[in-house]
């Protein structure tokens, strides 16, 4: 069991949630707001996507991740900024020519991928370890080249990569970039279960990731939809850190839709109820092995 916790939040992620919760953050303002709000409810890193301030439609554009991180840090609250760094891999094949994109695809190289990532400097960023069928009818593509590239530039710029693993093959791919010297100690993994078509939320599969971890990696894990909740309480008995927000997770109680605030505060909960501690983000930074 792990005795203390990091609380991540993932504030708004870049799926159509926007149309089933008015509480969806969308403007640099609004995603700042929940931000500073997770961050007051106990969360020590914020996981920060953006969205298009007209369509409410996932964006990369570099100008939205600098108005929202400015905003989050001008607001005086203490917090570990992680921003995304996986959009730009989306391919949906084309009905006429498989060989060709198709409308929705969204494909760019590693470096444009970080773009937002280099300007912002974060404490953290993601790395999405892995390709994959995801959620639908289009490949989220992350090839081991691309990801060594990735890697590089993280390093050099001194930011903390999260390895983000949907399934175990991921988790070989991670510690190949490990192995080579491309991620610095202590290497930090989040596992992110249910989402289709990646490991599930249940018990044996977080536990089956977990052991395939390297021995000093600081990880953390979360389910979506109903399983968010459950996988907070599995994470902790697990040794784990754990991840909340409304990008995997809308409601708080069946019908009840959630703020980010609220998800974090039945963290807060059932964390404290298990026996254990919510860390700050001094003490985070420390454990993380932010400098």
């Amino acid at each position: 069991m792990n005795n203390d916790v990091i609380i991540t939040c993932a504030v708004t992620g870049a799926g159509d949630t926007t149309g089933r919760s008015n509480l969806v953050p969308i403007t640099p303002r609004q995603v700042a707001d929940a931000a500073i709000e997770a961050a007051k409810a106990g969360a020590a890193v914020v996981h920060v996507h953006v969205r298009d301030p007209e369509t409410g439609q996932g964006s990369r554009d570099p100008a939205l991740f600098r108005e929202a991180v400015d905003l989050i840090r001008d607001s005086g609250v203490d917090m570990i900024i992680n921003l995304t760094a996986g959009m730009g891999g989306d391919w949906v094949p084309s009905e006429d020519d498989p060989s060709l994109p198709g409308p929705g695809s969204d494909m760019i190289g590693p470096e444009e991928r970080l773009v937002h990532v280099v300007d912002c400097k974060p404490d953290i960023c993601s790395l999405d370890c892995g390709t994959m069928n995801f959620a639908g009818d289009y490949a989220y593509i992350n090839t081991a080249p691309f990801l060594r590239r990735m890697a590089e530039i993280v390093q050099e710029l001194g930011v903390k990569p999260e390895l983000e693993v949907f399934d175990l093959g991921q988790i070989r791919l991670a510690r190949s970039l490990i192995d080579d010297g491309l991620i610095d100690a202590p290497p930090m993994f989040q596992l992110c279960l249910g989402i289709p078509w990646g490991a599930g939320a249940d018990t044996e599969t977080m536990s089956a990731m977990k052991r395939a971890l390297p021995a000093d990696a600081i990880w953390a894990g979360f389910g979506i939809s109903r399983m968010q909740m459950p996988m907070v309480a599995q994470a902790v008995l697990l040794g784990g850190n754990v991840r909340v927000g409304l990008e995997d997770n809308i409601y708080l109680d069946k019908g009840v839709l959630a703020s980010n605030g609220m998800l974090v505060e039945r963290a807060v909960e059932i964390i404290e109820r298990l026996g254990a501690r919510v860390l700050g983000p001094d003490e985070a930074r420390a454990k993380i092995g932010l400098t």
